[in-house]
């Protein structure tokens, strides 16, 4: 029997007569002869019928079928340096399963809105292939990483019962027997309790943040991963969002650079990201701002949009700001002994105008001093008693990062807006489909 195969592996198969199973992405026809740039989900290749060469049935169903047909191929694979991928196929037989006609997402310009409430048929076309693919390589490579570290994943839950950082920004649902809960902004509360359980952990799924922003950077439904190391203090942590994201990198470009070349991304940007990346203060950061834009920023005030945007340009390599006042950070986060108006704090921002990518903290882990930071910012001390216990037994210097997959995936991609970086992405004015 031919084997099927796929398209991504056809060069196991050159001069071997083979079975694809996909759908048309393209075609063109002159006289005798079919041109079918064929898809199957794992890339792109031509193949060619000659009249003669195929039953006359399937010759004239390949010459009604439009694009988004689906159909099966079976033909000789060769080499083909012209070709799209390298290869091409000389189709023998197969058949045409479905006959589409009109298929909505034509090749031509359509706007972001109609694309995005056609999401379900937009993810077919080859640029958003390609982004789904390199986001699919960066969450192995992140997971990958991890395992390799002696990180065990244990992931939090969705339904939680009290903010990290406040309510303001949370979706509120009701629970049973009139009690209210939030679907979660963060797992790290938990990351923290199984990190004293384990180590060194991560947990890796969707956040929602109830922001009613509409910038290119925000989604209200993203994936974060948050790894929690206990005995780490915040160099460790700096240390590790390093490593990870050189890591990430160096696979996608290892195993991704042909979908890199289809987003016509500058692969010499991403070949640039290694070790060690820029580290500067908050009150560095605050001074090239004030050079770059006086006025702007006012110290004292966290980094907005267009400050972190200012930053990232400076730099080929994401750099990390650390040491914000605490009065900007989450309650949670330990304050610098040699300052103490400073937060042992970190976020990464991503160059080319990115913005931040990772937000990361040594976490306050003295008992006491947590209490009185939760009482101050007026958040429900019952919710929290669960994690005060991570205090009172067996207490250690641990911290960890959270770090927007869809930001970086947006990073790596060259993105424009971080939409595309979602399979069916959720924002203020948009739920469907």
């Amino acid at each position: 029997m031919t084997p099927i195969a796929t398209i991504e592996r056809l060069e196991q198969h050159v001069g071997q007569q083979v079975t694809l199973r996909g759908w048309i992405h393209h075609k063109s026809s002159k006289g005798k002869l079919h041109f079918v740039q064929m898809r199957d989900g794992t890339g792109y290749v031509q193949c060619v019928a000659f009249k003669g060469d195929v039953p006359d049935a399937l010759f004239d169903a390949l010459g009604h079928a439009g694009q988004e047909s689906s159909l099966i191929l079976t033909g000789f694979v060769k080499a083909e340096p012209r070709a799209p991928g390298g290869f091409e196929i000389s189709v023998k037989g197969g058949e045409v399963l479905q006959d589409v006609e009109g298929f909505p997402i034509t090749p031509k310009e359509h706007g972001p809105d109609f694309l995005l409430s056609q999401r379900h048929l937009w993810l077919r076309s080859k640029r958003q292939w390609a982004v789904m693919r390199i986001r699919d390589a960066i969450i192995t490579a992140i997971r990958r990483f991890y395992d390799e570290q002696g990180f065990i994943c244990v992931d939090s839950p969705i339904f939680t019962p009290a903010a990290c950082e406040g309510t303001s920004t949370l979706f509120e649902v009701d629970y049973f027997d009139g009690e209210k809960a939030y679907l979660t902004q963060s797992g790290q509360l938990y990351a923290e309790a199984t990190a004293m359980a384990f180590g060194k952990v991560y947990c890796f799924g969707p956040t929602f943040r109830a922001e009613k922003s509409k910038t290119r950077r925000h989604l209200t439904e993203f994936w974060m991963l948050e790894p929690e190391i206990a005995f780490a203090k915040l160099d460790d942590v700096m240390q590790n969002a390093e490593d990870m994201l050189c890591y990430v990198v160096k696979s996608v470009l290892e195993r991704r650079r042909a979908e890199l070349l289809v987003l016509e991304r500058d692969v010499s940007k991403l070949e640039s990201i290694v070790a060690p990346f820029p580290r500067i203060s908050y009150d560095e950061a605050h001074a090239i701002l004030e050079e770059a834009a006086p006025g702007q920023h006012a110290y004292g005030d966290d980094l907005g949009a267009p400050d972190e945007t200012i930053l990232s340009n400076k730099f080929d390599k994401p750099v990390m700001v650390h040491r914000y006042p605490h009065a900007v950070k989450a309650f949670y986060m330990k304050r610098d002994p040699s300052d103490p108006t400073k937060a042992l704090c970190v976020d990464v921002l991503g160059p080319e105008g990115v913005g931040e990518i990772i937000g990361g903290s040594q976490r306050e882990e003295d008992l006491e001093t947590l209490l009185a930071r939760i009482r101050e910012h007026k958040l429900p001390e019952e919710a929290f008693n669960w994690y005060l216990d991570l205090r009172r037994y067996g207490s250690v210097p641990h911290g960890g990062f959270g770090l927007g997959l869809e930001r970086t995936v947006g990073w790596i991609c060259g993105l424009e807006h971080v939409r595309e970086a979602s399979p069916f992405p959720r924002m203020m004015n948009r739920i469907y489909p």
